[in-house]
Parts: C-alpha cells; structure tokens; sequence
C-alpha cells in the first residue's frame, strides 16, 4: 500500500523547508535507509533519508520549493499502484488551512503592494532624462560703449579703484544709472562665465534584483528581532593588553604540528572565565533561571546565508589544540552546510570575533536563551603607558552585551577582569 512522505521536521525550529536536491526521481526503487533528498532547513543542509521501500511514486515539490513541515513531499508504494485517490484525500485534509492561510496572503498582498510578475526577478526602470546646470567660461562684456560717459559717485568710484574693479563692466542703480556704493561692493565679476543649461542623459539605468529569503535568513531575522526587542541589552567593553599572548602565540607555534589562533586563546580563556562567573553562564526562561555547570561555547560562523553558531562543548576541559582542531572543522562544515542540528544546539555562551575583518569594537545580540555574548575586536598596534613611559603596545578591545534579567552590571564587569586576567597571563590558559 503506497505510504505518503510528508516534509520532516529536522531541527526544533524548522517550520518549513527547501528541497535542495533531489536523490531518486520518480520510478526508481527505494530501499530503507536510502537518501531521498537533501532537505535544506533553518539551520543547514540535510540528507533524508527513507523509511519506507517501494518505488518512488509521486514527487510533490521540485528542486528549489519550499513548504511547511508536514507538506506532501513523496509518495512511495508499489510499481502501478494508482495513487490519485490518495493525493485528493490528503489535499482536502489540508485544503481548509491551506485556504484560509492562502486568502490571507492574497488580501495581504492586494493591500500593501501591487502585483509582481515572477518569470524575472530583476527589474529594470528607465530612468528619466535630467538636467544639470554646468559652468561654460566666456569672455565678459562691458555693460557700456567704449566712449560713453561713465556717472559714478566719488565714494563709489574710490572703492571701485581700491578694488580693482573695472568700472565698464558695473551696472548702475542709480539715477539715469549711476554708480553708486551699494553698486561696487555688491558686484561679483563673471570670471567663471555664465551660465547655461545643457541637457544631461545618463548612460546608466535605475535596476535592482530580487533575491527570495532562504530559510536560515528568515529565522536568523526572526530570531535576532525577538532576542534585540525582548531581551534588555546592556553593554560593557574593556580593553586587554595583548603583548604577552601575542608572545605566547609565537612560541607555543613553534612546536611541531601545532598551531592556534587568537579566537582558540580566548574561546579557553572564555570558558575559565565562565567557571569562576557561573551567572554569566545562565540562561533564561519565562518561569525559571538555568545556571549551567557546564560550558557549552558557541563559535559564530559567517556563512553565504547568515550566521551559524556551531558549539564547542566542555570548552573548559579541552586544551587549545583541540579547540583550534574542533573549530577548524565545526567551520569548514558550516560554510559546506554539513553540520548536524545537534552540533549547533546546547551553546550556554557565544563569542562573535571580527578582528580578523580589521573590526576594533562591535555589539551583539545575545544569542537568547543565552544571556551574554562576547565580541571580539581586532588586535591594534598603538601607543600605550607602561611604567609611566609612552611605549608602542598591542591592544584589544572586548564587549560583553549582557540580559539585564540575569546579569547585573557587577556581575559582568567582575567576568570580564578575570576574562582580561587570563588573556593578559596566557600561561594560565595550559596551567
């Protein structure tokens, strides 16, 4: 009996999903366990993989749509088997919703703009001819014959000589058109020439294109409005001298096959620093306060949809080898959409770094249930006291935005020393 394949809910926020590509097409066989398609979700690429065997019956969504979960997605069943039947009763179980939401959408649509086509999704508007006044130097002409007589007041023919202005080339406002005082000092000669209007067509035209919201886009925006808007945003920053991990770094490179970076020294200092601080490592929910034990540290990663936040667990209990190993390829799979759901839930705190982009500050929002995350500013040569002598000194600047319903200013400004006191003292990052 053939079985209905309806879209799978692969992550706990996935309200809808895209067909990325798909594995079988209709008419193939299908053995449990086979992957039928590469389902793309809030959060990543993933394989689905086939519970049921048979052949494939009936595809419902070419590669490239999107619908909700529980959508009619495949059918699977036996070579021949009419299906139509069951495809109208699964429709009509679902048309009321569909409809209602479908009525909505359209007087939606109706109401705030007019209708689009889709064949083309980039749109090109001519732009309308304008006119720009240019400046055309030409040779000044005296307002007056070479013999006519010249009426001038003396106080006015004085200024006249002081400022070296020709008087030929003065309008009068004057009685039968003297030239008064009024006249010499409001003169401006025309030595930039006049000007003259010429018409201006531009070679370029008005265009844009229109790019539909993945699925991680919509999510990452509904997500990020409901932490800015609902959780209260404080902020602290400090500045951390970097002349001894710089330093560190160096040497502790030079062992063999090893290497770690700025971000693994501050993910293991982050982590102490939560330990000691397990009020910045809480989260909050409507009925209660969670202070995590543990600390689960999430990695922002910029990918071509958004921002994924892998999470490197019990990040206080690896050494800096194995967190630079543990990014490296929590990054890698990413940026390629092969991360589990599972590797990127859990996280009791983030660190967002754009250093590397040259960023000396920023502020983040806090990846709720979370309450805190750390931004992490570029690494800046410049002049510092030390021993109250101007020396040249690397510095970086550290922000902490904090939920003001679990985290108190004390609170996060104490974290903050002791995360500043591990970063100084790179030695305790391997004690």
């Amino acid at each position: 009996m053939a079985e209905i394949i309806t879209m799978p809910r692969l992550s706990d926020t996935m309200t809808e999903g895209v067909v990325a590509q798909w594995l079988k097409k209709v008419g193939d066989k299908v053995e449990e366990g086979d992957i039928l398609a590469e389902i793309e979700t809030d959060k990543a690429t993933m394989e689905f993989e086939s519970f049921n065997e048979g052949t494939l019956l009936y595809i419902g969504l070419k590669e490239g749509e999107s619908a909700p979960v529980d959508s009619l997605l495949a059918i699977i069943g036996q070579e021949g088997e009419d299906i139509d039947a069951l495809i109208k009763e699964f429709n009509s179980s679902k048309g009321t919703k569909k409809e209602e939401i479908t009525h909505r959408e359209e007087a939606t649509k109706q109401e705030v703009k007019p209708e689009i086509k889709e064949e083309s999704k980039e749109k090109v508007i001519a732009s309308p001819q304008k006119t720009k006044e240019t400046s055309i130097a030409v040779k000044q002409k005296p307002v007056r014959e070479a013999n006519e007589r010249i009426f001038i007041s003396p106080l006015a023919k004085k200024l006249a000589k002081e400022r070296n202005i020709n008087i030929k080339f003065v309008q009068g406002t004057g009685e039968n058109g003297r030239i008064v005082k009024n006249d010499i000092e409001n003169y401006v000669p025309l030595t930039a020439g006049y000007q003259q209007t010429t018409s201006f067509s531009p070679k370029g035209q008005e265009s844009f294109e229109d790019i539909a919201n993945s699925q991680m886009r919509k999510v990452i925006a509904r997500r990020l409005a409901e932490s800015k808007f609902k959780a209260p945003h404080y902020y602290l920053n400090i500045e951390v001298d970097m002349d001894n991990a710089m330093s560190f770094r160096k040497q502790f490179n030079l062992l063999p096959e090893t290497k770690i970076s700025f971000n693994d020294m501050v993910v293991k200092a982050t982590a102490l620093a939560l330990k000691k601080h397990p009020q910045v490592n809480s989260q909050w929910f409507e009925d209660k306060m969670r202070l995590n034990h543990h600390v689960h540290v999430g990695v922002a990663v910029a990918v071509p949809d958004g921002l994924v936040v892998p999470v490197v667990q019990f990040a206080n209990e690896k050494n800096l080898q194995q967190i630079n190993a543990e990014i490296k390829d929590l990054a890698k799979r990413a940026r390629n959409k092969k991360l589990t759901p599972q590797e990127m839930e859990g996280s009791t705190f983030t660190i967002s770094n754009l250093g590397m982009f040259g960023i000396t500050d920023f502020t983040s929002i806090i990846n709720q249930p979370n309450s805190a995350i750390l931004s992490v500013g570029a690494i800046v040569e410049k002049p510092v006291v030390k021993d109250k002598q101007i020396v040249v000194g690397n510095r970086m600047k550290l922000t902490l935005a904090c939920d003001h319903r679990t985290v108190d200013g004390a609170t996060g400004a104490m974290f903050l020393q002791t995360l500043k006191e591990y970063i100084e003292n790179p030695v305790l990052l391997i004690a």
